[in-house]
């Protein structure tokens, strides 16, 4: 005998709970897809229309500082507005932004300020709608049943995975089609990413403005910024995290931006290999964020960040001073790609772990600012650097600089407090961290489950960018 709805109801029910992380996932996916589009499209489009390195780093200025602001100050609004509204409204402003610095070169009235002023625009306001899906990930893996390691690694291997894509994709198109069309296909995926949003997060609590709060005033709004801030300073761990992302950040968009495209242009025969080296580091970072997910929580999170970070970090730039030929820099790609592909899901779980959601957005705004603080400057210093002291200097010198920035783990006492495992009867997030001076450290990733995480301390900075691509589209 069969109840009536039984089996079919569960399992309508666990699609239905599933649905609204799978939303997130694929539309994250869609517009990282698109954000590799851009990430290759518009330097070789700054770099075709100008010829000028200098002016193609001032482009990545000006796409990279509006991104700063957004996050410096975003939170509290995404909070009021509801996260599913401020995702729908990035996406398609950015699209539109996008769309029409082609349309105008076509029309021939595009002029390099309207150039710089359309990607500062698409810098605004991108970066509130990917921390806004970002932070709705704890409650839709709860949701959906899924532990939130798992999920951490999950939404890292998808980003990973369309960044591969997209850069394989951008890296042919440019070379066929030119960066105007590549632009055009961008703008498409930032619409296809608002309608997933608007028919998959419908109805879903977490996604809807918060009602039971105090109006957003000028006092509250301050407030608000300064709880955000409060609450991430109290670690010196996530301070320590904090200032060597927003160093490594900077250093990585010189990479993205400028010194890749110029390598290319100049050593490796085009656009097609700079395609084929950011699609080689992403997919071996997706293999690294799913091997860690697999694995990664029977070691402790501080060696394998640690050696992450030393073998993604300097060695492209390195290799790419010594070698004017693909081969050796495509090797390093991928042995880079591994490195990074750890570091994503372990900082991802430790903010998932100590931030309750009713400040999730307000810290991760905080850190996600602090993370992009120096991401305008890298694109300007290098386009400089390249035109004052030549490529190969402006590699090795940023190359000496990356290593000795991701010696900070290995170096100062507050990095152990990554390992340390909090007391297991904390509700997850209840309290600011303690300053002592380890912090407070985040769980054991092998203790956690998808309902309940042990905390007692501030939210780590948001996850760095990749090798190949700009900070994300947040």
């Amino acid at each position: 005998m069969t109840v009536p709805g039984g089996k079919e109801a569960d399992a309508a029910a666990a699609k239905g709970a599933r649905g609204p992380l799978a939303t997130v996932l694929a539309a994250n996916a869609v517009s990282i897809t698109g954000n590799s589009l851009t990430l290759i499209g518009v330097p070789w489009f700054a770099l075709d229309t100008t010829g000028s390195p200098g002016k193609a780093g001032l482009v990545a200025f000006c796409a990279a500082l509006p991104v700063l602001l957004s996050t410096l100050a975003g939170g509290p609004v995404i909070d009021r507005l509801g996260r599913r509204r401020v995702s729908i409204a990035s996406d398609l402003i950015c699209g539109l932004a996008l769309a029409s610095i082609p349309l105008l070169h076509r029309l021939g009235v595009l002029e390099f300020w309207m150039l710089c002023a359309l990607m500062a625009v698409n810098g605004l306001c991108h970066a509130p709608g990917e921390m806004a899906r970002h932070v709705l990930v704890p409650d839709l893996a709860q949701r959906a049943g899924t532990a939130l390691p798992r999920a951490a690694s999950l939404y890292d291997a998808v980003a990973r995975g369309a960044r591969m894509a997209g850069a394989a994709i951008a890296g042919l198109l440019v070379a066929f089609l030119g960066a105007d069309t590549v632009l055009l296909l961008d703008a498409a995926t930032f619409g296809l990413s608002a309608l997933l949003v608007t028919a998959g997060l419908r109805g879903v609590p977490a996604a809807e403005p918060m009602r039971d709060g105090p109006p957003l005033s000028p006092a509250r709004y301050r407030a608000d910024l300064r709880e955000g801030y409060a609450y991430l300073f109290r670690s010196r761990l996530m301070l320590g995290i904090m200032i060597m992302v927003m160093v490594t950040n900077g250093l990585s968009q010189s990479w993205s931006s400028v010194l890749l495209p110029v390598h290319a242009r100049e050593e490796l025969g085009g656009p097609a290999a700079q395609g084929l080296l950011v699609a080689v580091f992403g997919g071996c970072a997706l293999a690294g964020a799913l091997l860690y997910g697999a694995v990664g929580q029977r070691f402790p999170r501080r060696a394998v960040f640690a050696v992450g970070f030393l073998v993604g970090g300097a060695p492209p730039y390195v290799v790419a001073a010594l070698t004017d030929t693909t081969a050796p820099l495509l090797v390093t790609m991928a042995a880079a790609g591994f490195g990074v592909g750890v570091l994503n899901p372990i900082l991802t779980t430790v903010m998932y772990e100590q931030v309750p959601d009713a400040l999730r957005s307000r810290v991760v705004g905080a850190s996600t600012a602090g993370v992009l603080l120096t991401t305008p400057l890298g694109g300007l210093a290098a386009g400089f650097l390249v035109e004052r002291v030549g490529l190969t200097s402006t590699l090795l010198g940023i190359g000496a600089l990356y290593f000795l920035t991701t010696l900070a783990p290995l170096v100062f006492p507050a990095w152990r407090a990554m390992n340390t495992r909090p007391p297991e009867d904390i509700p997850a997030g209840s309290g600011p961290a303690d300053s002592g001076p380890a912090g407070s450290g985040p769980v054991d990733s092998g203790s956690v489950d998808s309902g309940s995480v042990s905390s007692s301390g501030p939210s780590t900075p948001v996850p760095v960018p990749g090798r190949g691509g700009t900070p994300p589209r947040r």
